[in-house]
């Protein structure tokens, strides 16, 4: 009998999805859907994964299929991270967190367009 359920020891090795806070600069790409003059725009975005470079290797995936042209990315950590750091971090970031957590998806929570 073969059974597709994971061994114990597999169980056990498998580590929690967390979230991380992403800011990702992307440039100009045709039909990126910036506004006509911008430069370029910085992305603030929510990502699980289980550990930070999941989360960027998922966000820049995702952003190039939504026609975007990732150019750099700065992680700020999980929300224990930023805690640690002094952030000060209200409901509706966190609810957005949490969100990305049980979707396990990358919530795009800003975007700042660059002009010159």
């Amino acid at each position: 009998m073969t059974d597709d359920a994971p061994s114990p020891e597999k169980r056990a090795a498998k580590r929690p999805q967390q979230v991380y806070t992403l800011v990702v600069e992307v440039g100009r790409k045709p039909g990126d859907g910036l506004p006509d003059k911008a430069t370029g725009a910085a992305l603030m975005c929510y990502a699980s994964g289980v550990d930070e470079e999941e989360a960027v290797r998922e966000t820049v995936a995702i952003l190039k299929q939504a026609d975007l042209a990732p150019l750099d990315v700065s992680g700020y950590g999980t929300l224990d991270d930023r805690l640690k750091a002094g952030d000060e971090i209200d409901a509706e970031e966190r609810a957005l967190m949490q969100r990305a957590l049980d979707e396990n998806s990358v919530i795009v929570a800003q975007m700042t367009p660059f002009f010159d």
